[in-house]
């Protein structure tokens, strides 16, 4: 027969985490822990690098409580018997019993919490890149990575110590291009340029913005021979943690509004300005529907993370990236030490596709009403080809675009009958495109105006307003343009 347990004798009092705990009875002393557990699962921690704190919660950090292991300490500090309150007894006769909370780390939820708390506490290198404002080289900064395998450690053994901030474990990031790297880097000749329009009105200013951040982000970019530009790397994701706000967008060839609304028209008018300047284009990809602020061609496509354009410097100097946002005109421009290219830029129409049509139900319009809600452009098949002269060297280059039509959407009413209702069709005027089309610039072309860029075009059946009605690809609508009608939103009527 066993023998009887010692009685330890009575029990001060017991303490979780510094808060008394009841000793009558397991279940109220078991309820009163679970509290103060969950209390010290809701204290604040503050993961810290050079001033900057992010703030978490321990059970955010990955902190869980050991239910099991409360449950059995709970029930030893009830037990009159048990051995942790013998040892107390004869190690520390007559004070209270501390107690720390029992836990475990989750690991996987500390690390992800850890890896989106370096959105906030990583900072990237920057780059040495040429301040147009200034007018010479902006140094270059080093960055910071937090290391989140090292940083979770220490937030372990803050949980252990029961403290309240963790100074997180950081690499410097160097700077992929330094100052020293750019030095000489020369701004005194136009290598290429280009522009387009958009619109200032109200109605476009979120779309004018977007056109403005993103230009912001590259201008200044220097390429050092041999050296490829990524818009996507350099401009980063156009979403709303970066500033860009909510504008239309080409989705699936149609216009639909989206964050970052515009930066294709930056993208296109640098592509058109590296065309001219001679670079080589490793990537570019053209629009799903052609736009009217530049010419088919000439337009270049992006879209984060999966579409960009892509530029790389074969001059044996480096180029400077300028581009600008202001009165109306987006104007890229390629700089250098000096310029002794011409280049010419030609496009030939080869196939126009029928768009297809579709109505679209709508209760808010009367029943039997028809409004455009999207006007139909055709699909157009191009060949474009690029001579670059050198001297007495020429390269030619032939590509070929494919932009696929897009389709004539209807909305027809099905609501009730309203007397008064007037259709308001899509404003976008009826999209006209040279059939020939050739663009020279350079440092012998000379313009009718003293310039450097020169444009023949012969427009052939697609190059006057009029011309899908003629061709039985469209029929009259309200809105429509009359054949010779100029539009100055459309460039008068060309593409």
């Amino acid at each position: 027969m066993p023998a009887p347990r010692a009685e330890s004798g009575p029990l001060a009092s017991a303490a979780l985490n510094g808060t008394r705990l009841p000793l009558e009875g397991r279940a109220a002393c078991l309820a009163a822990a679970v509290d103060v557990a969950r209390a010290w699962l809701d204290q604040p921690v503050a993961v810290v690098v050079e001033g900057t704190r992010v703030v978490r919660t321990r059970e955010q950090l990955g902190a869980r409580l050991d239910a099991v292991h409360l449950e059995a300490l709970v029930g030893q500090v009830v037990d009159p018997h048990s051995a942790l309150r013998g040892t107390h007894a004869r190690d520390k006769p007559g004070t209270p019993l501390e107690l720390a909370v029992p836990y475990i780390v989750d690991l996987p939820a500390a690390l992800g919490a850890l890896l989106q708390m370096k959105d906030e506490l990583d900072v990237p290198a920057l780059d040495a890149r040429y301040d147009f404002r200034n007018r010479e080289l902006s140094p270059d900064k080093p960055g910071r990575r937090v290391d989140a395998w090292a940083t979770l450690a220490r937030v372990d053994d803050a949980f252990a110590r029961g403290e309240g901030s963790v100074t997180a474990v950081v690499e410097a990031v160097s700077a992929h291009r330094t100052g020293a790297q750019l030095a000489g880097v020369s701004t005194d000749a136009v290598l290429g340029w280009f522009e387009t329009k958009y619109a200032r009105d109200l109605k476009h200013a979120a779309r004018s913005y977007n056109l403005a951040l993103a230009a912001s982000k590259l201008d200044g970019t220097v390429l050092l021979p041999g050296e490829t530009f990524d818009f996507n790397t350099v401009v980063g994701p156009r979403n709303e943690a970066n500033g860009y706000k909510v504008a239309p967008v080409i989705a699936q060839g149609e216009l639909v509004d989206g964050i970052g609304g515009g930066t294709c028209q930056v993208a296109g008018t640098l592509h058109a300005a590296a065309f001219f300047a001679g670079l080589d284009i490793p990537d570019r990809r053209p629009h799903t529907r052609p736009s009217f602020y530049i010419k088919m061609g000439l337009d270049a496509a992006v879209a984060y993370p999966t579409i960009s354009l892509k530029l790389a410097n074969p001059m044996p100097f480096p180029v400077v990236l300028h581009e600008t946002v202001e009165g109306g005109l987006v104007r890229a421009e390629i700089l250098g030490p000096r310029r002794t290219r011409d280049v010419t830029f030609g496009r030939r129409i080869d196939e126009v596709v029928q768009f297809p049509e579709r109505d679209v139900e709508d209760a808010t319009l009367p029943r039997g009403a028809r409004e455009l809600r999207q006007r139909g452009i055709p699909g157009f098949k191009v060949t474009r080809w690029r001579i670059v002269r050198d001297g007495p060297f020429a390269v030619r280059e032939h590509h070929q675009d494919f932009y696929p039509p897009t389709s004539q959407i209807w909305r027809v009413g099905t609501g009730p009958d309203d007397p008064s209702f007037e259709a308001q069709d899509d404003a976008h005027p009826e999209y006209v495109a040279d059939e020939f089309l050739f663009i020279a610039q350079g440092a012998s072309v000379k313009g009718p105006h003293g310039g450097d860029m020169v444009e023949s075009r012969v427009p052939g059946k697609t190059g006057t307003y009029g011309w899908t009605v003629r061709e039985g690809f469209a029929k009259e609508t309200h809105g429509t343009r009359a054949r010779g009608e100029k539009d100055p939103e459309a460039h008068e009527g060309i593409d």
